[in-house]
């Protein structure tokens, strides 16, 4: 099993979502987070006091899946997640150990 975290802009979560949704991905979390990327534009970025840096507000996608699905899950990720600039965001893959569900059943 792998762990993909894909750090993108905001402006590309909602077609995101919905491509994986339809590519049959179900073990999907996200996460907002301040990050580094180059901003799209003067408006995506703030000032970090605690960084004296420019960040912009980026999401982080978290996808669990089967190695075997990897290689749809990246391309997903790239196709959909492109925003016409150089630096459009960041895919890291993991390796999983192990999943264990959480259910009532004692």
């Amino acid at each position: 099993m792998k762990q993909i975290k894909a750090f993108v802009h905001r402006n590309r979560v909602g077609d995101l979502i919905h491509a994986l949704d339809a590519a049959g991905f179900q073990r999907v979390s996200l996460f907002d987070v301040k990050g580094l990327l180059r901003a799209l534009s003067a408006r995506e970025q703030e000032y970090s006091v605690e960084l004296g840096e420019k960040v912009i507000s980026e999401v982080q996608i978290e996808v669990f899946c089967e190695d075997i699905e990897v290689a749809r899950a990246i391309e997903v990720f790239r196709r959909v997640g492109r925003t016409g600039h150089a630096d459009s965001g960041w895919i890291y893959v993991s390796s999983v150990e192990q999943s264990i569900p959480i259910n009532d059943v004692s």
